[in-house]
């Protein structure tokens, strides 16, 4: 079975601000060759610190921006191969939920028009829908949520910050998509807040047949929602598996590094920093070898390819490090 959405060898260079006069600006790569596939009605997790390319992923896949090489294609589909028009018409079928619900909602604009703007968008051409239809399509988003069909007459500041990410998930829904890419979409919110979001959004996958590309730096949020997990270090997948296999026997340092930062309530443990660096200049060999104290002269010099690891679960689990079965066989930070 062929799948949803597909990331091919994806990179993706941005050019910094020239430091001289002369000579060429320097480049910066945000993503360095990601590939990954997504199964209908499944949930794939993409977690890393600040600066691991999380947030380009989800602007490529969306086709918000070109990559610099490699393709993202869409039921089959190369994104950018397609004509502006043709693109259009295929954003039915991909939404966004983005990460801040103050600031993704026009406080201009009421909720009803906010949440209809994707088919208004549609407006005039096949399949749109008459303004009567449309309204009723708001009024069952807004139910589907939690709120309420005469919430459409409301605005943004009328709600909390939880109901404005309803609303937000009720506008990327209300064309029926195959894909919401879901970048961070609770983390500016309570945890008491974020927990309900993320419940909803399981229902409305188990009801709806949604898939989810979700885009977090919290591990916990990721292990709730997802099925499958890949992890993103200065632009490359280092470690990808299922929640399951990652928090039991993650195979790479910079995942046990991440699910080490995680808060816990143990009284008495500090738990161990993370200090991100994201340097211009990547080292010839692995990219984590700087901030890795298992490095070995190996690593300098040689960056390790992502392999599948054996397991006798038979779950697909990769990682990306040369001493991935000692780091898997239990090794901690210290």
């Amino acid at each position: 079975m062929s799948a949803l959405l597909e990331v091919d060898q994806l990179v993706k260079q941005y050019t910094l601000p020239r430091q001289r006069l002369l000579g060429r600006p320097p480049l910066v790569a945000a993503l360095q060759g990601v590939s990954f596939a997504l199964q209908a009605g499944r949930s794939l997790g993409v977690v890393g610190e600040s600066g691991s390319g999380k947030s380009t992923l989800a602007r490529l896949v969306m086709a918000l921006e070109p990559p610099s090489a490699g393709a993202v294609r869409f039921d089959g589909q190369d994104l950018q191969s397609l004509a502006p028009a043709a693109l259009r018409r295929a954003r039915a079928d991909f939404q966004m939920v983005f990460q801040d619900p103050f600031g993704s909602l026009d406080p201009r604009q009421s909720v009803g028009r906010i949440v209809a703007e994707p088919l208004t968008a549609r407006a005039g051409r096949p399949g749109s829908s008459s303004r009567a239809e449309q309204q009723a399509r708001v009024g069952e988003m807004l139910d589907a949520v939690g709120l309420r069909a005469a919430d459409a007459s409301k605005y943004p500041h009328e709600f909390s910050g939880g109901q404005r990410q309803r609303i937000a998930i009720a506008r990327a829904l209300v064309t029926a998509p195959k894909l919401i890419v879901a970048d961070e979409p609770v983390s500016a919110l309570d945890v008491s807040v974020q927990a309900q979001v993320l419940n909803l959004m399981q229902d409305l996958q188990d009801s709806l047949g949604v898939t989810y590309l979700f885009i977090s730096h919290d591990l916990a949020v990721v292990d709730l929602v997802c099925d499958e997990v890949l992890v993103l270090y200065q632009g490359r997948i280092v470690e990808q598996g299922s929640p399951e296999t990652l928090f039991q026997a993650a195979a790479h340092p910079y995942t046990r590094t991440l699910m080490d930062a995680v808060p816990r309530a143990q009284p008495g443990v500090r738990r161990q920093p993370l200090v991100p660096v994201v340097p211009v200049d990547a080292p010839s060999g692995c990219a984590y070898a700087p901030r890795c104290p298992l490095r070995q002269a190996q690593c300098l010099v040689e960056p390790p390819r992502l392999r599948t690891l054996d397991r006798s679960s038979g779950q697909t689990h990769q990682a990306a490090c040369h001493l991935a079965e000692q780091v898997q066989a239990g090794w901690t930070p210290a």
